[in-house]
C-alpha cells in the first residue's frame, strides 16, 4: 500500500471506472461516489510481532507486515498513518513498553487494536504460550499506564482485564447512535464512510416511506445484521423489524445496543441467511424463534450485507420477493452477479461507490432496488 493523499482523488475515479465497466451490461442509474478521509480512516488494525532474533527472549521486537509476493519477509512498521490518530499514537508508544518486560514480549505473535471516534482502544496481545498471573499484573498496569483496554489470548485462552467491548458513537442525520464495539465481533472498519453508507440508506426511506401514513404498518428483515449497525438507525422508518445475524457474540451486542439506544420495535434473532429463509416460508421451525408470531410482520422492504461470497441462489430466489432491496456489498464482483439475476424483477434505482479501503483495490459498494410494476 502507498499512502499517498495527493494522488487520492486520482485513485478514487479510478476504481469508479472500474465500477462502472464492471455493470455496464445492467441497467443501473449514475454511480454516487462517497469518498473517505484521505488519513486516519482505519479503525482496526492488526499486525504480526516481529522479533529481530528469533529463540533470543532479550532481542527487540515489532510491528510487521508482510508483501504477498515475498511473505516471510517481515516489513518494519514505524508509523501507519491510514489508522485513526487514537492508534496511530499508540503503536509506537505501546512497542516501547512491551520491549521493556520481558513478561510482555515473551512469545508474543500478534497485536490487534479497534478504536472509536473518542478515542476508545482496545489492544488484543496475541501469545504463543499460556498467560498466567504475572502476565495479567503487567499487562494491567500497561492498560492503565496507556489508558486502553488490553486482552490477551492463547491458545484456549482468553483473558479480559477489564471487560471487553467500547462505545462508538455514529451521527445520522441529526441523530446520534451508540454501539457497544466488541474485539470479537465485526465492525465497520472505516468509521466515516460507515455513517455515509447508513445515512445514504436512511435519506432513500426518508423519502420513500410516510413516516406517518406507512411506517405504522410496514416491516424490515435485515440479514447479517451484526451488531446492529444499519438496524438501529433506520428501525424509525418502520413499525417492526426482524433482524438475524449468525455470530452469537454479535447477536449479544446488537440486542444491548438495541437497548443502549431505546430502540423498541427490533427483534434480534441467531440465524444463518439460509435458516432465516427457511424459517419466514415455513420450510424449518426454529425454537430461538417461538416467541414471535411472524404473521405480525408485513415485510415490505430487505436489507442485506452479506461476506464477500454475496448471496446465493436460494437467498437471491427469497429476497426477490420484497418491494424494496437494500443490498451493501464488500465485494463488486458477486454484488454484479446477484444484481444480474435481481433485475430481472427489480429496478436499480440507487447505485454507490463506498471508498473504505483508500489505497488499495478494494472498495464497497451500495444498490437500492425496486419491484418493477408492470
Amino acid at each position: 500500500m502507498q499512502v499517498d493523499p495527493p494522488r487520492y482523488k486520482a485513485q478514487l475515479a479510478a476504481k469508479r471506472a472500474r465500477l462502472i465497466h464492471l455493470f455496464q451490461n445492467i441497467s443501473t442509474p449514475d454511480l454516487e461516489v462517497f469518498p473517505s478521509p484521505p488519513l486516519h480512516f482505519r479503525m482496526r488494525a492488526e499486525f504480526r510481532v516481529w522479533h529481530e532474533k528469533a529463540g533470543d527472549s532479550s532481542a527487540e521486537c515489532f510491528h510487521a507486515m508482510f508483501e504477498r509476493a515475498n511473505p516471510k519477509t517481515a516489513i518494519r512498521i514505524e508509523e501507519y498513518p491510514i489508522a485513526h490518530q487514537s492508534i496511530s499514537q499508540l503503536m509506537p508508544t505501546i512497542m516501547t513498553c512491551i520491549n521493556q518486560s520481558m513478561e510482555l514480549k515473551t512469545r508474543l505473535f500478534q497485536i490487534e487494536y479497534l478504536c472509536t471516534q473518542n478515542s476508545e482502544v482496545i489492544v488484543t496481545m496475541i501469545y504463543h504460550r499460556p498467560l498466567e498471573a504475572q502476565w495479567m499484573e503487567e499487562a494491567e498496569q500497561l492498560a492503565k499506564q496507556l489508558n486502553c483496554k488490553i486482552i490477551g489470548r492463547s491458545r484456549k485462552q482468553r483473558v479480559v482485564l477489564d471487560d471487553d467491548v467500547i462505545t462508538e458513537t455514529l451521527s445520522v442525520g441529526s441523530k446520534k447512535y451508540q454501539f457497544l464495539m466488541g474485539e470479537n465481533t465485526f465492525t465497520q472498519p472505516n468509521a466515516a464512510i460507515n455513517q455515509q453508507m447508513i445515512s445514504w440508506l436512511d435519506e432513500y426511506l426518508d423519502a420513500q416511506i410516510d413516516l406517518e401514513e406507512h411506517a405504522a404498518h410496514e416491516s424490515l428483515l435485515e440479514m447479517y445484521c451484526g451488531i446492529g449497525n444499519f438496524t438501529i438507525p433506520l428501525a424509525r422508518h418502520f413499525r417492526n423489524v426482524l433482524a438475524t445475524e449468525i455470530s452469537k457474540p454479535s447477536t449479544k451486542l446488537a440486542i444491548k445496543n438495541c437497548e443502549l439506544n431505546k430502540t423498541n420495535n427490533i427483534q434480534f434473532v441467531r440465524l444463518s441467511g439460509e435458516e432465516t429463509c427457511q424459517a419466514l416460508d415455513g420450510v424449518r421451525a426454529f425454537r430461538r424463534l417461538a416467541h414471535l408470531d411472524l404473521d405480525h410482520y408485513r415485510f415490505t422492504t430487505v436489507l442485506v450485507d452479506p461476506p464477500r461470497a454475496g448471496l446465493d441462489d436460494d437467498t437471491l430466489k427469497f429476497i426477490k420477493r420484497f418491494d424494496r432491496i437494500l443490498y451493501i456489498s464488500c465485494n463488486p464482483e458477486t454484488l454484479h452477479a446477484n444484481l444480474d439475476y435481481l433485475s430481472q424483477t427489480h429496478d436499480i434505482v440507487r447505485m454507490a461507490l463506498f471508498d473504505q479501503f483508500p489505497y488499495t483495490d478494494h472498495c464497497e459498494a451500495g444498490a437500492i432496488l425496486e419491484k418493477t410494476h408492470a
